[in-house]
C-alpha cells in the first residue's frame, strides 16, 4: 500500500540528484575524455555508435554523433547546451546517425540561440544542411509549443566549417584555438571513403588522439607522437571471420560480402599497438569495437596479440568510461559513468 508514496519519495530525490549534474563543470582543469559510444554498424545492446566527447578546461567538444551517443551522454549527466562543437571524422552512417538527435537537444535544453558549429572536411556542409532541413518541421513544433523565448529559432540545428584536407597526402590542420586549447584534424586512409580525418587535442600540457575510422595510419603515428592518450578503432579480423562463416553457412550471402570486406579498411587492434608503440603513446584505449564483445571475458580474443606489440596499458572501451588529463600532470585517471553487466 505504501509502494506510491514511497516511490514518489525516490523519485523526487533521485531526479533532483541527476537535474543537479552538470559533468564538465564538475571536472579539474585539464583534458577529459569520455567514449560516450564504443560500438559500431553491428547491433550491440551495450554500445551506441561512435562517439566521443572532450572536456578542455570548460569548454566540450563531441568527436561523431553515433546512434544512441545523445541519450548515452544525457545518461552521464552532461548539459547538452554546454557544447561549443561537433567534430566529424567521415561521413559514414554510423557516425552522424545522431547529429539531428544532438543538435536538437543542444538548442532545446538549454535555449541556445545560436546553431552549433560542425567542423568536418570537404562535404559536411552537405551533412549539416540534410539534418537541418529533416528537423525543420520539428523546430517550428517546439518553437510553437514552448515559445520563442524558451527555444528560440535561430540556435537550432548546425552551421558547418568545413576544412579540406587533400586526397592522398599525409596532411594536418589545425582547425580550432581557444582558451588554450589547440585542436588538429589530420588526414588517415579509409578507402574507399573519402575525406576521412582524426583529430588530435592539446591543452595545458595534455594530449589525445582520436583516430576516426582507418587502416594503420603513418600519418596517424607522426600525429599521435609523445600524446598521453590514443583513442584507436579496432576489428578483430579472427572474430570478424567467425560471423563471415556463419553467415557462408546460412545462406546470408549480403552478410557474408560485408564481413568479408570491412576488415580491408579497419585497423587490427595488434596493428594499433604497433602504432602505440611507435609514437610513444602513454596509454592505448580502444573504441569502434568490432565485432560486439557480449561479455568482458571476450577481450583477451578482441586483442590477440596486442600486448605483445606494445607494453604499456591498454583499455578495451565501453560506453561511459571517463579518462582525466589533469592539466600539467602526467596522471591519467579512469571512471565508469555507465554501468552495464558484463
Amino acid at each position: 500500500m505504501f509502494q506510491r508514496k514511497v516511490g514518489l519519495a525516490i523519485a523526487k530525490r533521485v531526479i533532483d540528484q541527476r537535474v543537479a549534474i552538470d559533468l564538465a563543470a564538475e571536472q579539474p582543469d585539464g583534458l577529459h575524455v569520455c567514449l560516450c559510444g564504443t560500438g559500431s554498424p553491428i547491433a550491440d545492446p551495450k554500445r551506441a555508435g561512435p562517439c566521443v566527447f572532450v572536456i578542455a578546461g570548460k569548454r566540450l567538444y563531441v568527436i561523431d554523433a553515433g546512434d544512441g551517443a545523445t541519450r548515452n551522454m544525457a545518461l552521464m549527466g552532461l548539459q547538452m547546451g554546454r557544447i561549443d562543437a561537433i567534430l566529424l571524422t567521415h561521413f559514414h552512417s554510423d557516425h552522424i546517425a545522431s547529429l539531428g538527435e544532438m543538435m536538437l537537444v543542444r538548442w532545446a535544453s538549454t535555449g541556445n540561440s545560436q546553431p552549433v558549429e560542425v567542423f568536418g572536411p570537404q562535404g559536411v556542409e552537405s551533412v549539416v544542411e540534410g539534418f537541418n532541413r529533416a528537423y525543420e518541421l520539428d523546430k517550428a513544433y517546439r518553437v510553437a509549443h514552448h515559445g520563442a523565448d524558451i527555444v528560440p529559432p535561430s540556435g537550432a540545428g548546425g552551421v558547418a566549417r568545413p576544412f579540406t584536407l587533400p586526397e592522398g597526402e599525409e596532411t594536418k590542420q589545425t582547425i580550432l584555438e581557444r582558451d588554450g586549447l589547440t585542436v588538429t584534424a589530420f588526414s588517415v586512409d579509409h578507402s574507399p571513403v573519402f575525406p576521412a580525418v582524426g583529430y588530435r587535442f592539446d591543452y595545458k600540457g595534455r594530449s589525445v588522439v582520436i583516430s576516426g575510422d582507418t587502416v594503420p595510419s603513418r600519418n596517424l603515428s607522426h600525429v599521435s607522437n609523445g600524446v598521453d592518450l590514443l583513442v584507436h578503432e579496432g576489428l578483430q579480423a579472427e572474430l570478424v571471420g567467425i560471423i563471415h562463416d556463419a553467415a557462408v553457412r546460412h545462406g546470408r550471402k549480403n552478410l557474408a560480402a560485408i564481413t568479408a570486406d570491412i576488415p580491408s579498411y579497419h585497423t587490427a587492434p595488434e596493428d594499433a599497438a604497433k602504432i602505440a608503440r611507435q609514437a610513444g603513446v602513454r596509454h592505448l584505449a580502444f573504441y569502434h569495437i568490432i565485432p560486439p564483445l557480449p561479455f568482458s571475458y571476450f577481450n583477451a580474443a578482441y586483442l590477440g596479440g596486442a600486448d605483445t606489440f606494445y607494453e604499456g596499458p591498454m583499455t578495451v572501451g565501453t560506453d561511459g568510461l571517463l579518462f582525466s588529463l589533469p592539466a600539467d600532470s602526467d596522471v591519467i585517471g579512469l571512471q565508469r559513468l555507465l554501468r552495464f553487466t558484463s
